[in-house]
């Protein structure tokens, strides 16, 4: 696992967004890491060609773009404001966000064409920094979004890749789709029409 920071308290540039994605395909193309998917919790800036281009670049080298739909409770099928879920690379797999009993959480975007599968996002216990005794230490606590969300999917391309050596971004991808769970919540809001299920393959 590692990570790529390009955002801070005051957000982040979408050019910086691209050295993040392409910092990854380097990291698999020319040096041998052995990645299978990004994790993409964070969203904003409408279309960009440039990123457009780098998940394009990501999925040449077989790497998932695995992304937040967003929490405004859009249709992303006719908003413009989900990228970078919108974009329509064959690696990227956009998600929604579900509560604990299956319903849309209140807040995530959606879109029958537009995002793929739904995943738990509502009140997911996180680990976070603390402050004690002027020292940081590990600590927890919960959030919900679809950036909570998207971990359990991209969690899920690591599980199969593991179990499935030598598999490409279109089969993860097609192994996650495939085996969601249909979801009465999710019916014509998500492609899949379900949720994740790890167990279906």
């Amino acid at each position: 696992m590692m990570n790529a920071k390009f955002l801070g308290n005051r957000g982040g540039t979408t050019a910086n967004a691209v050295k993040a994605v392409d910092y990854f395909t380097d990291l698999k193309t020319r040096h041998g890491i052995n990645l299978v998917a990004t994790s993409n919790s964070w969203g904003g800036g409408g279309f960009s060609q440039a990123l457009a281009d780098a998940i394009s670049r990501a999925n040449a080298a077989n790497i998932l773009f695995i992304a937040a739909a967003g929490n405004s409770t859009y249709n992303c099928d006719t908003s413009t404001s989900c990228y970078p879920a919108e974009y329509t690379a064959p690696n990227v797999i956009a998600v929604a966000s579900i509560t604990s009993t299956g319903g849309i959480s209140s807040f995530s975007n959606y879109g029958a064409t537009t995002v793929d599968i739904g995943a738990p996002g509502s009140g997911i216990w996180s680990t976070v920094p603390k402050s004690s005794k002027g020292n940081v230490i590990s600590g927890y606590a919960s959030y919900s979004g679809t950036s909570m969300a998207t971990p359990h999917v991209s969690g899920a391309a690591a599980l199969y890749a593991a179990n499935h050596p030598g598999s490409t971004a279109a089969q993860i991808k097609n192994a996650i789709l495939s085996s969601a769970v249909p979801t009465a919540s999710l019916s014509g809001k998500v492609a899949t029409g379900g949720r994740l299920n790890v167990s279906g393959f």
